[in-house]
């Protein structure tokens, strides 16, 4: 029954959170309601980003001890896994090796925008872009097209980026106006400056044995992350990646099994997604339906990662609706071990890994160790 509602829409690893910064429990919010009309996914994925494995390798992983370790019992509710805390972290992190690179060699790390039309969303996601840049050091440059504007001109500007040194990383803002061809524009940008980590090639050397991406794609990427600084074992255990779209699902499952975790997808196809998810260590929720994924979906003890910013009707918030994740949170929080909030949760992670592949991206074409 569950599976017929499900949508398809779905690392150079930093410096280990402090343990002081966690809080020792998840709150308690409202219960969740009834699994209504599905709607689309809206996290805030792009960055795109969304996306290469944003790797520093020359930062040491987290070294977790079985006391730092996100997962407990199943007698206690879930441990927050705040994702406000540890993008403020990474930002930190990101803006003394930004420091630092200008110091030793005076080259400043750059990303480009380009937004086509003037959709408020959009808008918004370039304008938090530009200030997040601008906390860390980063040079952030803008185009702004309008709604009519050929391929050939956002092609244009994309080939001028390709050929500007002091341009490190380019993201071309989604959606584009209906009348373009995403594909033939993202293909455009230079796969040493994709730092959304949407070029096929990308892609397809995040899932070839032995090979690496420049960038992973950013929201996948900062799931990861939010694994890695809570010390949350990857290894051997068995993931359920609720989702399969090109910018979460897919590329988090294959940063999974990279990290040599067992696999498996649930999709729109999928029959028993239930008995499937509650086989899992860790669940990675990307598909965009509010609460989909109930309590008795939930393996006790299990790691939950909800990717999904879905509006549910809530007349007692001032705005009329309030936001929730693909994960039922008041049941799921009762029977994990640890879980994201939402909103809080994975989102700011997004744009602190766009940063992050940035200044990867710098790093890589100055020789920076």
């Amino acid at each position: 029954m569950a599976s017929s509602i499900l949508s398809d829409c779905s690392s150079a690893r930093l410096l280990p959170l402090r343990r002081s910064l966690l809080p020792p429990r998840a709150p308690r919010l409202r219960s969740c309601p009834a699994l209504a009309t599905p709607r689309r996914l809206l996290v805030a994925a792009r960055p795109q980003l969304l996306p290469r494995p944003r790797r520093m390798d020359s930062v040491p992983a987290a070294t977790a001890s079985s006391a730092d370790s996100a997962t407990v019992s199943a007698d206690a509710p879930a441990k927050l896994i705040d994702g406000k805390l540890v993008a403020k972290q990474v930002r930190e992190e990101i803006a003394v090796q930004v420091t630092r690179m200008k110091d030793v060699i005076g080259i400043v790390p750059g990303l480009a925008v380009i937004l086509v039309g003037s959709r408020k969303d959009s808008q918004t996601y370039v304008r938090n872009k530009k200030k997040a840049c601008e906390a860390v050091g980063i040079k952030s440059y803008e185009v702004n097209l309008p709604e009519d504007s050929s391929e050939e001109e956002v092609i244009k500007h994309i080939a001028s980026f390709n050929s500007d040194p002091s341009v490190h990383g380019i993201l071309v803002q989604l959606p584009l106006p209906r009348h373009m061809n995403d594909e033939n524009i993202l293909n455009a940008v230079s796969i040493e400056k994709d730092v959304d980590g949407f070029h096929p090639l990308n892609i397809g050397r995040l899932a070839m044995q032995g090979r690496d991406p420049f960038f992973v794609p950013c929201t996948p990427k900062g799931c990861m992350e939010l694994l890695h600084r809570h010390g949350v074992e990857i290894k051997g255990k068995r993931a359920v990646v609720i989702g399969r779209s090109n910018i979460v699902g897919t590329p988090a499952a294959l940063l999974l099994q990279k990290a040599n975790a067992t696999v498996s997808i649930v999709h729109s196809q999928t029959k028993n997604p239930e008995q499937i998810t509650r086989q899992a260590d860790i669940v990675i929720a990307a598909v965009g339906v509010a609460n989909l994924v109930r309590g008795d979906w939930i393996k006790p003890g299990a790691t939950i990662i909800d990717v999904g910013i879905n509006p549910v009707d809530d007349p007692e918030s001032p705005r009329g609706y309030r936001l929730v994740g693909d994960v039922c949170y008041e049941e799921a929080s009762k029977v994990a071990g640890a879980i994201t909030p939402v909103p809080g949760g994975v989102g700011p992670m997004t744009i602190a890994m766009l940063l992050s592949n940035t200044l990867e991206s710098a790093r890589r074409i100055h020789g920076f160790k």
